[in-house]
């Protein structure tokens, strides 16, 4: 049987002087993958423990009765990792409120360490192969600790909360570590599409890296995403409201609310969930409508009580409840009903079944659980569900009353229009939702994301098939005839800088220029810069330089630079750069580089997708321009540059390799320019792809830093 190891910021149980397990969506879901998999299950305990002996006690216990394996945090770690860093710092971000967001670098330290001790926790019980499953933001570096030390475990990372769009993400100074971290997983799940899409496009604009749909590629391997909306245990609820004590409390309700028609609110404290506001369309409700005969029941889960924001939150709800109940109760009712307390299952369940109306608003939500649970306790179909349009269960559940939570006038006219609603509309509306919450429950939620993880194949994980090349490999092949290397520079043996002036020789090339120049091979530089550029940065080394992709070329004992080509046709270059002068200007972030032999347009400082969209135009307006033209128009990484027909890196390399009488050569590039190369390339000739991308060439390495370790061992 295969092994899945959930992994998750908090077990499910509650530590004492004794254990006791606690309920939860996710422990349902969980329970449903019991029997066909060897469960573990990985978590904080939950308390402070110090004593190791009681730690060993604790161990022990919840291994024998649950599966689990606990880490031991020191209330230090509890205050910077939960409280501090992923409570205070990230929470307000994923939920739009950057405004409630505080950042401490102890807090990040903390963080990063926790997340290493839950990996180390994993490894060490980890066999070769087996699933981990790691939930939400408490543990977002976790998936590339894990893929660095056990790279054949197949990771999957499901986020429980939005992730907001790059505008927000953006503003964390941890941006770049948070993101790199949850792309060691093989597939990454999110709630809705938006925060699919929100997350794909934050990847592009921070890292560089390109996605389709529903894959991005990094350097190692590639990462799936996908959309799994979670749900809730259906069975449970309908087990509950079989029971003796729903309906005991139930026929209770209904005779202290006799007469009224009763609202309903259930949710943690958090200012996420929008209650101030909610609360100021209930007073406009009231005063506009005169309604007397209305209870608003609200179920406040205390939460994160100390912190600061939500003790404040807390005063400011009470000081509201007070003004309304204050202004507007009669000597029959009080409209308002704060509880600040949790309450039983069977309590809940009849709440769900009494309410005539539920108001689900949070300002922002990652699903939202509160509206699937009222929909499968409304048996009868009588109720209305008032749902924020933010919240991420309202994509899932159209037929409910969807509203903007920041539209004070809009709740409180949604929520008249709900009590008011015709029967035969509200069994309309709500069949069709509660249909599908029994449907997709949780626990088919769980086993889709896991069918998923396990369809996950070695070819899914690797970039691009194409083959892999070994040191040895290559090591042995060119120890037989006689060799020339073509390497380009940009992009291939040094990664891609977004200024030009910024591309000169990386310090991390100097033991491989090293090796190279000791090699007695003949080594090629390529480039797509100019003369000056190529003398100043490589003329010291004993490498034949090629510029402007194949128009110059330099003899590595030579002091002058030839054209290859003697009599090309340069008259187009004046039409091409308006063109492109044009798009620069049109184009915040980009501009135009005028060499001798050719003009490029550089997009990669715009916003990714409008420099995108831009270059596409750009390509079709000079294909008509230029169509009778002897020019090239080459669509590379962030550029779109214009050259003559007669000269690219191919031609060139045809003409050496022929001129030198190569037995073979060895040629590596990243983009459009260097398929020239690939294509011509003969049947004992190797021909290296950089990235991701089609290719003609034979084989691939997933970085310029792969190359440089790739041909460093080849040469020592």
């Amino acid at each position: 049987m295969q092994s899945l190891i959930n992994i998750s910021n908090r077990l499910p149980v509650v530590v004492t002087d004794t254990i006791t397990a606690s309920a939860g969506g996710l422990v349902s879901a969980m329970d449903g993958l019991r029997a066909d998999y060897d469960f573990q299950w990985v978590g904080w305990a939950g308390a402070p423990v110090e004593d190791p002996e009681r730690r060993t006690e604790i161990t022990r216990e919840l291994q024998e009765r649950f599966g689990y394996t606990p880490l031991f945090l020191s209330e230090q770690d509890v205050e910077d990792f939960y409280t501090g860093f992923s409570n205070s710092s990230l929470w307000p971000l994923m939920h739009y409120l950057p405004s409630y967001a505080r950042y401490d670098r102890r807090w990040f330290d903390a963080y990063k360490s926790v997340n290493r001790a839950f990996a180390q926790s994993v490894v060490e019980r980890a066999q070769h192969g087996d699933m981990v499953w790691v939930h939400d933001y408490h543990l977002m570096l976790l998936p590339a600790l894990l893929r660095a030390q056990r790279p054949d475990l197949k990771i999957g990372f499901f986020l429980h909360t939005p992730f907001p769009s790059y505008e927000i993400f953006r503003c964390h100074p941890n941006r770049i570590e948070l993101l790199e971290g949850l792309l060691g997983a093989d597939l990454i799940g999110f709630h809705t599409s938006d925060y699919l899409r929100h997350f794909r496009s934050t990847v592009q604009r921070i890292l560089g890296l390109a996605s389709e749909i529903n894959t991005i590629a990094t350097e190692t391997h590639l990462v799936s995403v996908g959309v799994y909306p979670i749900s809730i245990p259906a069975d449970k609820f309908e087990t509950e409201m079989q029971s003796q004590a729903y309906h005991d409390h139930l026929r209770e309700y209904r005779r202290i609310y006799q007469g009224k028609k009763v609202v309903l609110g259930v949710e943690r404290l958090d200012y996420t969930k929008g209650v101030p506001r909610r609360l100021d369309a209930i007073e406009r409700f009231l005063i506009e409508s005169g309604r007397r005969d209305v209870v608003f029941i609200f179920i406040s889960v205390p939460s994160r009580e100390s912190v600061d924001a939500y003790q404040k939150l807390r005063r400011d709800i009470e000081r509201k409840v007070s003004k309304i109940n204050g202004e507007l109760a009669t000597i029959e009712n009080a409209p308002i009903h704060f509880i600040h307390q949790s309450v039983t299952f069977s309590q809940l369940c009849a709440l769900y079944s009494l309410a005539d109306v539920a108001m689900v608003t949070p300002l922002i939500d990652g699903m939202n659980l509160v509206a699937k649970e009222y929909l499968v306790c409304q048996k009868d179909h009588n109720g209305v569900l008032i749902l924020s349009e933010f919240a991420g269960a309202a994509q899932e559940l159209p037929q409910a009353t969807v509203v903007n939570p920041y539209n004070i006038e809009q709740m409180a006219n949604a929520l008249n229009d709900a009590l008011n609603m015709p029967p035969a509309e509200r069994n309309r509306r709500m069949a069709p939702m509660r249909r599908r919450i029994l449907r997709y429950n949780a626990r088919l939620w769980a086993h889709s994301f896991i069918q998923d993880l396990s369809s996950v194949t070695e070819d899914m994980r690797s970039p691009n098939k194409v083959l892999s090349l070994s040191a040895d490999a290559l090591k042995r092949s060119m120890a037989e005839g006689r060799w020339g290397l073509f390497l380009d520079y940009d992009g291939t043996l040094t990664e891609l800088r977004n200024n030009p002036e910024e591309a000169g020789p990386d310090p991390a090339l100097e033991a491989l220029f090293i090796l190279l120049e000791k090699s007695g091979l003949d080594v090629y530089l390529i480039s797509g810069r100019t003369r000056d550029d190529m003398s100043r940065w490589f003329g010291n080394h004993g490498f034949h330089l090629i510029a402007e992709h194949g128009f110059y070329y330099k003899h590595r004992n030579a002091r002058e630079w030839i054209q290859f080509e003697a009599h090309v046709d340069l008259e187009w270059k004046n039409r091409v750069a308006d063109m492109l002068f044009h798009y620069a200007d049109m184009t915040p972030g980009s501009f135009v580089e005028e060499k001798n032999a050719s003009v490029v347009w550089h997009y990669r400082g715009a916003d990714v997708e409008f420099g995108a969209w831009k270059a596409h135009q750009l390509v079709i307006e000079l294909q008509e321009l230029l169509s009778n033209l002897p020019v090239e128009i080459h669509h590379g990484s962030k550029i779109v540059e214009i050259s003559s027909i007669l000269i690219n890196n191919g031609v060139i390399l045809q003409h050496l390799k022929t001129l030198n009488r190569y037995d073979s050569v060895l040629c590596a590039g990243d983009d459009e320019t260097d398929e020239s190369m690939f294509r011509v390339a003969g049947e004992r000739d190797i021909s290296i792809k950089v990235g991701p991308g089609d290719t003609a060439a034979k084989y691939r390495v997933t970085s310029p830093a792969a190359l440089r370790d790739l041909l460093s061992q080849c040469l020592r």
